[in-house]
């Protein structure tokens, strides 16, 4: 086991192992199948333990080192990278919070270092409210712990997690109504998942649905217990900076390979109108490639900046909301724009089923599913500026 923290700049993930991953990134996807083995190779190589520090057997990596590997990770295999993602923010909330002198999720660390998966089962149907509201219910036992009943959609690594990180509202307690937040083995009975992740793209993630029926978590597993609604609990903040700054990863990593696949296009295709030259001399398809390109320059610094600041605690007060989910906006929001100049550069080809842009123009669609959204990161970055709504 590797538990030496990598050095400033090194990088998380070799060149094989990428071009290994990316070799089977189109199977996944035509086949609608699991990336069973490239999350073999991952474990393997010490990613899922990236974020957890050496003294608890992992590589001690910063969430700035981070980000670039699930950049490059996703450049090679996206839905891979997306799925991945969810381990990691939940190995990044435990670093986070433990940073800050909070230690409700030291066991987590302490099992991400010995093998154990966590998978993300916070979003719900019908439920906007994301962090601030549940429609899954947590029943409290007499032990302490709790029983969960509700279903979580896009529950990536479904196939894989041993751990799942949920939340319920108690509406019985006395203190009651409270979200509460647990973890449930995949052993326990009351867990099951659908076999309904047939999608348009990132169909390699398989973020099939998770029916909790009844589901028990043991009282040592119960971490949190919050008042609903907007809340400056150290928790919320860990988990949506995590979330947001690694999911902008994963779609800059898309923007990545697409702009790699027009350059080389352009370079490839041939203009009869211009004497048989290379487009890549054509004056509209360098405008394009040039456009894309300063895209891609413009979202990596925010990227680096925003991790760097979660990394040593930097206080952004009132505004850190505001810029996580502008970054998640802009990020998925210019990966988009990306890919469509890529595809326009690269002609019908592209249109072909089989062809990467292809694969790359579904995944990158996904983006504006997750949270937070465009309407809500709006709302968000308008607060800041300009305070609450009146009632």
């Amino acid at each position: 086991m590797n538990t030496t923290a990598p050095l400033p700049g090194t990088r998380l993930l070799s060149d094989d192992l990428l071009l290994g991953i990316r070799g089977r990134a189109a199977g996944y996807d035509d086949a609608n199948e699991f990336f069973t083995e490239d999350l073999a190779d991952l474990a393997e190589a010490g990613y899922l333990r990236a974020l957890v520090p050496v003294e608890f057997g992992g590589l001690g990596a910063t969430l700035e080192q981070v980000t670039e590997a699930q950049i490059a990770l996703a450049a090679h295999a996206p839905a891979t990278a997306l799925a991945v993602n969810m381990h990691l923010v939940w190995t990044g909330v435990a670093l986070a919070l433990r940073n800050r002198g909070d230690d409700a999720l030291t066991f987590l660390l302490d099992e991400a270092g010995q093998g154990e998966i966590f998978g993300f089962g916070v979003s719900e149907p019908g439920n906007d409210l994301v962090l601030f509201g549940s429609k899954t219910d947590a029943q409290p036992q007499d032990d302490g712990g709790y029983r969960f009943t509700g279903t979580k959609i896009f529950t990536s690594l479904s196939p894989a997690w041993t751990r799942l990180g949920t939340m319920g509202l108690d509406s019985s307690s006395p203190d009651a109504p409270k979200i509460v937040w647990a973890f449930i083995d995949r052993g326990e009975s009351g867990v099951s998942q659908k076999d309904d992740w047939n999608t348009l793209g990132m169909r390699a993630s398989q973020s099939q649905s998770t029916v909790l029926d009844g589901a028990y978590a043991r009282p040592d597993r119960v971490f949190r217990t919050l008042d609903p609604g907007p809340n400056a609990d150290p928790l919320i903040f860990s988990i949506f900076a995590t979330f947001e700054i690694l999911l902008a990863s994963v779609y800059t990593g898309i923007g990545r390979r697409a702009l790699e696949l027009a350059v080389t296009a352009a370079g490839r295709r041939t203009s009869l109108k211009n004497d048989g030259r290379a487009l890549s001399q054509d004056p509209d398809i360098r405008w394009r490639i040039a456009d894309a390109a300063m895209a891609m320059d413009a979202i990596y610094p925010q990227i680096r900046d925003l991790a760097r600041a979660v990394d040593v605690q930097e206080n952004r007060g009132s505004q850190w909301f505001a810029q996580l989910a502008g970054l998640k906006h802009r990020a998925t929001e210019n990966a988009k724009h990306v890919v469509d100049q890529a595809l326009r550069v690269s002609g019908g080809s592209s249109y072909f089923a089989g062809n990467e842009l292809g694969r790359l123009y579904r995944d990158v669609l996904a983006g504006i599913f997750h949270p937070s959204d465009a309407e809500s990161a709006h709302a968000t970055v308008a607060t800041a500026w300009l305070g609450p709504l009146n009632e």
